[in-house]
């Protein structure tokens, strides 16, 4: 496939997707975050006046964002299974076990 190819694959595959700015309206933790990411490289507060400073404020910002996605990730992946389980025939999890077990069948040898 030569790079005009690729290029007009991605392109078309790119042009289904939603913008940033549409995704991020249904993502508000991470929006927020990626706005102080921003704060940070603008140094929108003016507190910033070291390198080491700005290093320590990005690395703990993408920490959390980290954090935050993945367990994101984890929820919607749970769902996602619960609802493949509840879907399959035969289970039913919306009623009480209504059983205490087997009866005892005497002693044991």
């Amino acid at each position: 496939m030569s790079e005009s190819e690729r290029f007009s694959v991605i392109e078309t595959a790119s042009s289904r997707k939603r913008s940033l700015e549409q995704r991020l309206k249904d993502q508000p933790e991470f929006r927020a975050r990626v706005e102080r990411m921003l704060d940070v490289i603008e140094n929108a507060a003016g507190d910033v006046e070291k390198a080491a400073e700005a290093e320590r404020q990005v690395i703990e910002e993408l920490r959390q964002m980290g954090n935050e996605v993945l367990h994101g990730w984890a929820l919607r992946q749970q769902q996602k299974k619960e609802m493949e389980f509840n879907g399959k025939p035969g289970v039913n999890r919306s009623e009480k076990k209504t059983s205490t077990g087997t009866h005892d069948l005497g002693k044991s040898k």
